[in-house]
């Protein structure tokens, strides 16, 4: 069967190798690793998370749980191996990154239909079948063909990583496990209490400490969903009180009372050895970090296996540059698949290297690409791309915005959700059976 090029080890890029291999389809997938790192990589293996190791809500009746139930239905190793790596997360679905990554990399290494190159790619193959999938990280050489080929100029904008703390450095005596409205016996999430006065203190500090400079040609464009906490910060005082360290259901076991303000830990691996820091994502510098992120008591000895830093993300004009099917306008062999393409977020990158494999293939077998109807997860993120109404084109993660709306009587939040997912699930099982897909699971009850 033809070959197909992919370029690019991250997400998006494995899963599109791993479901073409999987359909006989001889696969070369390129990617710089390990002979030279992007800026915010440092591990060896591909499929490599950068920025936090949960994949957010995994409740089918969510946006992004919807999203994770038809990624199933199509066969997702992206799913596969989460699950097999997954951490204990209350609702969310999370994975200790290093056996996550670990585990994709075997399964690219071994798949006898995959020949896998240590190569860096400057520039875009334009005489054979390529799925794109370079990343948020795409080297300057390769985005600056990319744009040469698009006939657009580049747009990008700034994505935070947020700090690990090892579970021993951690003051016990000032922190509970619990979760935010959680069950009883349930307690995924380590919590690190403030009082008012020890909040004012943390958050003068917060307000006040030194960023990293950004480069003269560098502008603060940060995406919205991923904000760093000294900019949601500068918002006002109560912008975090509201947000990531919102203190309503989470009052001390001990005390029975609610902080002031409550900073949550989650599982970094299986283990728990190393923990998260939730919604901290931050551009501050190291010696900044140390020092303001201790003042919070329960981390006044925290260890950090890692600090917060800041790296550029470059994704394309979608609804100038991409067909309906992510294909490159002015070079339709070539897909933009993963966050390159304008999707935010690990699992929506990871479906849109599946639907460029879904579409790879059908083009591979002589057949026309098809996308999947709007009313699905998966359409909704193919929506978003292809709005040419979008003036300013910005990334987005699945939401259920960007779904038509239900008919009829207007539903509670809670059951609309569910509505829209039976709908979505519905619609989704028989766009495969149009396209010959078997799912590969049972649709998830709802």
């Amino acid at each position: 069967m033809k070959n197909i090029m992919i370029i690019g080890g991250g997400l998006a890029g494995c899963e599109a190798a791993l479901y073409l291999a999987d359909a006989g389809v001889s696969v070369h997938l390129l990617d710089m690793k390990p002979s030279r790192m992007s800026p915010a990589h440092e591990d060896e293996h591909l499929g490599e998370l950068v920025c936090s190791n949960s994949l957010r809500s995994d409740d089918p009746a969510s946006a992004v749980g919807l999203l994770k139930a038809e990624m199933s239905l199509l066969g997702s190793s992206i799913m596969r191996a989460a699950r097999q790596t997954a951490v204990d997360a209350g609702k969310a679905l999370a994975v200790d990154r290093r056996q996550f990554a670990a585990t994709l990399d075997s399964w690219v290494s071994a798949h006898p239909f995959i020949e896998r190159s240590c190569q860096e790619i400057t520039s875009v193959p334009e005489d054979e079948l390529v799925i794109l999938a370079s990343g948020p990280l795409t080297t300057d050489e390769l985005a600056a063909d990319l744009m040469r080929i698009a006939g657009q100029n580049h747009l990008h904008f700034y994505d935070a990583i947020a700090p690990i703390v090892t579970l021993d450095s951690v003051d016990m005596n000032n922190a509970f496990w619990g979760d935010r409205y959680g069950e009883p016996g349930v307690g995924d999430y380590l919590n690190c209490p403030m009082t008012q006065e020890e909040w004012e203190s943390f958050y003068a500090a917060l307000t006040s400490s030194e960023n990293v400079p950004l480069r003269d040609f560098e502008k603060p464009q940060f995406f919205e969903g991923c904000l760093p906490i000294e900019v949601m910060a500068s918002r006002g005082e109560k912008t975090l009180l509201f947000g990531p360290l919102k203190p309503v259901g989470l009052e001390d076991p001990i005390t029975g009372k609610r902080a002031h303000a409550v900073v949550q830990l989650r599982k970094e691996n299986s283990d728990g050895s190393i923990l998260n820091m939730v919604g901290f994502q931050t551009k501050l510098t190291y010696k900044a970090q140390q020092h303001v992120f201790r003042l919070i008591p329960a981390l006044r000895n925290a260890e950090f296996a890692r600090l917060g830093s800041i790296h550029r993300n470059t994704f394309v004009d979608a609804p100038r540059v991409l067909d309906p099917f992510s294909r490159l306008n002015n070079l339709p062999g070539v897909f933009i698949a993963g966050q390159l393409s304008g999707v935010e977020g690990y699992v929506e990158s990871s479906a849109s290297g599946l639907l460029c494999a879904v579409n790879a293939l059908r083009i591979i077998r002589g057949q026309d690409p098809s996308a999947p109807p709007a009313d699905t997860a998966h359409g909704g993120l193919m929506t978003h791309l292809s709005n040419t109404e979008t003036k300013h084109f910005q990334p987005s993660n699945i939401n259920f915005g960007l779904l038509p709306p239900l008919g009829g009587k207007k539903l509670p939040k809670k059951e609309r959700g569910k509505a829209i997912a039976r709908r979505a699930l519905v619609s989704f099982s028989a766009w495969l059976t149009s396209l010959g897909i078997a799912p590969a699971c049972e649709p998830p009850a709802i």
